[in-house]
């Protein structure tokens, strides 16, 4: 299997100008309403070259955050007695001669992911985890307003149809054609687009991106060569239930053209099966039914979520040469998975972040949130964003979320895209945002492997399948 950066080296030497704009679905933390209590005018925000400097860098926090270097340190030191996983990478796996999860600073909007051709991820999307589906229209509006392009679904979600309306409306006319906007503050709708002008004009800044990157952003002529464009822009990710996980692979493909008809999307570019809280005879067989499904067109990528060294040893036994391109995880400082995400690496599989939700709250890592609040206000970022961008630098596909009932949530939308985590730029493709080494290393030390009982998560299974606060699906067998 070739690795995603061999694939983009070929790509861009055969046909450069196929960038485009871009899985841990963040909560908005009730401290954030106090950071952005009004909604500033964003008309001055857009700056020479187009970049944004956003509300929550220059609005002074109200709450009181004192820089605890102790836990800072202690946070370091048991980051640099961690294991690496070059170290761990010798227990008699495959091991390819470069990891297929690459860690960068300032990684380009995309991603190469394995499929029928070659598949580009956005490394940022937007997840409509726990959003109501009164409001999924919306939030899929603002986002794309926002310059995301990447969309996490989901059967559980309940919020497919919803989308379609936005979906149509942009593919048939573009932004221009979303009437949900009409609705809209003008200093929202400037914020959103200047995020997404910073979206295209970091791009440029980072490797092989450039004039390929505007070429792929830039809106396509009218008609359907312009509604043809607009979908192969678009990375429509969606995921299957454990109820439609299935021994009859006809059901399977039947469920998955049910949903690219409700989208109205012609294809998905990635469906992947939900949780592993089936059995092996249904896993199994679902995701033969992918294989088909991609190998016939109607999917680009097939991928997994959830899944622990239990079922992904299950994949490598029956589809060894036909593992997902993509494994999407709750995944944290928190909780690291170190495990998972070496496998993964091994294994050419690119991982997914999504669903880090009530980490602030009573019952979450109260000391290691603190530490990470210190690292936000140093770096004028929100929490929020600080968990996107290490997430990013860490190689990772991340897919934070937010609803859309409130100005703050709005603003979130963009905030936590790839042009709201790349807003201030220092010249030189220099971004204050890009957490340096010493940071990412407090974080990685952050990691008491925070399970997914703990947080009450109940992303591709029910509150009923939860066994208590140790319970997590990667432990599942």
């Amino acid at each position: 299997m070739m690795c995603w950066w061999a694939n983009m080296m070929i790509g861009y030497a055969l046909f450069p100008l196929f960038l485009l704009p871009l899985a841990a679905a963040l909560h908005i933390s009730s401290d954030a309403l106090s950071r952005r209590d009004a909604l500033r005018s964003t008309a001055a925000a857009v700056t020479g070259g187009g970049l944004l400097i956003p509300p929550s860098v220059s609005a002074a926090t109200t709450e009181t955050e004192v820089i605890d270097m102790d836990a800072i340190n202690a946070a370091r030191a048991r980051a640099a007695a961690a294991p690496t996983t070059s170290a761990a990478s010798s227990a008699g796996k495959k091991t390819p001669s470069i990891s297929c999860i690459v860690p960068s600073p300032d990684p380009s909007p995309l991603l190469a992911i394995h499929g029928k051709g070659t598949n580009k991820i956005p490394r940022i999307g937007y997840s409509f985890y726990k959003t109501s589906p009164d409001q999924a229209a919306r939030c899929t509006a603002l986002a794309l307003r926002a310059g995301v392009r990447h969309l996490d679904l989901a059967a559980q979600y309940g919020s497919n149809a919803e989308v379609a309306k936005t979906l149509k409306s942009y593919l048939d006319g573009g932004l221009s054609a979303v009437k949900l906007f009409d609705n809209e503050k003008e200093e929202l709708l400037q914020y959103l687009d200047a995020t997404s002008s910073a979206a295209d004009d970091h791009a440029t800044k980072t490797i092989a991106a450039g004039l390929a990157f505007r070429a792929k952003a830039a809106p396509p002529p009218d008609g359907l060569a312009g509604r043809r464009g607009r979908r192969e822009g678009l990375f429509l990710s969606h995921k299957l239930s454990n109820a439609q996980q299935s021994t009859d692979v006809v059901a399977v493909r039947r469920a998955v053209k049910n949903a690219i008809a409700e989208l109205g999307a012609q294809y998905l570019d990635l469906v992947s099966i939900h949780s592993p809280l089936t059995d092996k005879d249904r896993r199994l067989a679902t995701y033969q039914a992918l294989v088909d499904l991609r190998d016939s067109g109607f999917v680009k990528s097939i991928g997994v979520c959830n899944y622990g060294l239990g079922p992904l040893a299950e994949l490598e036994a029956e589809f060894d040469k036909d593992l997902p391109a993509i494994n999407q995880l709750e995944l944290s400082p928190f909780n690291m998975h170190k495990d998972v995400v070496q496998w993964c690496g091994l294994h050419g599989v690119v991982v997914g972040c999504s669903a880090w939700s009530k980490l602030s709250g009573t019952d979450g890592p109260a000391e290691g949130w603190a530490v990470l609040a210190d690292i936000a206000k140093n770096k004028g970022m929100a929490k929020a964003q600080v968990l996107v961008r290490w997430s990013l630098q860490k190689g990772y596909v991340c897919v934070p979320r937010s609803a859309a009932a409130s100005k703050v949530e709005r603003l979130a939308i963009a905030e936590n895209s790839y042009g709201g985590v790349n807003t201030q730029d220092l010249g030189e493709g220099k971004s204050s945002f890009i957490l340096s080494n010493e940071e990412m290393a407090v974080l990685d030390g952050l990691d008491v492997e925070y399970r997914s009982g703990k947080l009450g998560r109940i992303d591709g299974w029910t509150a009923e399948d939860i066994a208590g606060i140790d319970w997590d699906p990667t432990l599942i067998i």
